[in-house]
């Protein structure tokens, strides 16, 4: 009896080292090296298929159609040399490391250049959200990179070839940030070009990581040297390359860790603090820098008095949030520069809500309306937006009994705007929403 006691830790420890055994169907090393190696450079068919692919997405990107995005990731050539990179790393071979360099730099301004080629000529000017999802990296950016990455040099070092690198390649998403670059060159608007770039970047160096903890894990034979002072300049090198590459990108993934936690930790404090029967957050802006977090609130309704608010910023610390500046605008003073025409806008949304009893064929049977999320992209397209409504409205004719349905967008405007963006509006709002009546209301 005591002997399959003892025997249970053995077996356990023969099923999982059996499981999971990432040595069990793997191709030669000179194959794998070889097939990496040759994926890395781009000449010829790669570099065809590479402008190709770049072209789909582009259009993809342009017309705001994830599944030609998708079909352009697939045939996208561009994981050869950053997997050339970590695979060089990992086997002490400096010149793997040059030559993935080098052709990533060369597929890279290839890239960039084709995608802004084509949105400098294309008639379609509009950033869609397929587009403006590619210009924010976020934390889980990051974790797919490497998990991604992960994946695909497994499936890389196997005797038998599986679908796992084409999906990689659509979930780690290389190409769409370099369409997105070629946008903003094109556009001339630098912040897509440059969270783009970052995103690229963000992208490549997780995959280059997880590429070289699998080669090193796998055991991976390093490449030797005669010459002993030559290994040693080769390895240090390598190794300047890179810490000067890792460094920066762990302080900025730090941030963008950061950044995230305090927008989730934030949302959860206004849901959880603020939910007052009489008084309503109407809008809500969050700032997040290395120096500074702010939370700035904007509240209609009975004014919240100075000891709730006192009590509020006490709880701040419970949230994570300690050291965050709470400001909160309420009251209809004119010291408080409160924007009343985004209460307007405020108000009008909450009454159309719950007043219309007609809805878009696109409207769900309970009432819900199925309205896109566009504040990104409308923040994005015209900045001078700063509050909106949506809602659907009953014309009724003064002449007759005819009522008509009708999409009613309100805006708040910072500054002005001009009759032709007004119109570029109007026609952007019933594409993005499918509205074939709209009218958009601008103050």
């Amino acid at each position: 009896m005591q002997d399959k006691k003892d025997d249970v830790p053995g077996a356990l420890r023969t099923f999982f080292s059996r499981r999971f055994n990432l040595n069990l169907g793997k191709a030669g090393e000179e194959e794998v090296v070889g097939s990496i190696t040759r994926n890395s450079v781009f000449v010829g068919g790669n570099l065809w298929t590479l402008i190709f692919a770049i072209i789909i997405a582009s259009i993809g990107l342009n017309v705001n159609s994830a599944a030609v995005v998708i079909g352009a990731m697939l045939i996208s050539p561009l994981m050869g040399p950053i997997m050339g990179i970590g695979l060089g790393i990992g086997t002490n071979d400096f010149e793997l490391v040059k030559q993935g360099g080098r052709n990533l730099l060369i597929a890279t301004i290839i890239s960039i250049a084709t995608s802004t080629l084509y949105f400098f000529i294309t008639p379609l000017h509009d950033a869609q959200s397929e587009l403006l999802a590619r210009t924010t990296p976020s934390i889980w950016d990051v974790f797919i990179a490497f998990t991604g990455g992960l994946a695909g040099i497994i499936a890389v070092t196997r005797k038998e070839k599986s679908n796992v690198i084409p999906g990689v390649a659509i979930a780690t998403a290389l190409m769409p940030p370099l369409c997105t670059a070629g946008y903003g060159l094109a556009t001339g608007n630098w912040l897509f070009f440059l969270g783009a770039i970052y995103l690229f970047f963000i992208n490549s160096l997780f995959i280059c990581i997880s590429t070289y903890l699998i080669v090193r894990f796998l055991r991976f034979e390093k490449k030797h040297f005669e010459d002993k002072d030559t290994e040693k300049k080769v390895s240090r090198y390598i190794l300047l390359s890179v810490l000067i590459t890792i460094l920066p990108s762990i302080y900025l993934a730090y941030g963008i860790v950061q950044k995230s936690i305090f927008e989730n930790n934030a949302q959860t404090f206004i849901k959880e603090e603020f939910n007052f029967k009489n008084t309503q957050v109407v809008n809500k802006t969050l700032r997040y820098s290395s120096k500074e977090r702010e939370i700035d609130l904007l509240l209609i309704g009975y004014e919240l008095p100075d000891t709730t608010i006192s009590s509020i910023r006490k709880r701040l610390a419970s949230y994570k949030l300690k050291g965050t500046k709470l400001l909160i605008r309420q009251g209809l003073s004119a010291r408080q520069e409160i924007d009343f025409s985004q209460i307007k806008a405020s108000i009008m949304e909450d009454v159309f809500e719950r007043g219309s009893s007609t809805l878009r064929p696109n409207s769900s049977g309970n009432g819900e309306s199925r309205t896109p999320e566009i504040s990104r992209e409308l923040s994005a397209l015209f900045p001078q937006i700063t509050a909106y409504s949506i809602s659907n409205v009953i014309m009724k004719r003064t002449d007759s009994t005819k009522k008509d349905s009708l999409t009613l967008f309100y805006g708040t405007l910072s500054g002005t705007m001009k009759r032709e963006e007004r119109l570029r509006l109007e026609n952007w709002l019933k594409s993005r929403i499918k509205a074939d009546s709209l009218k958009a209301v601008l103050e």
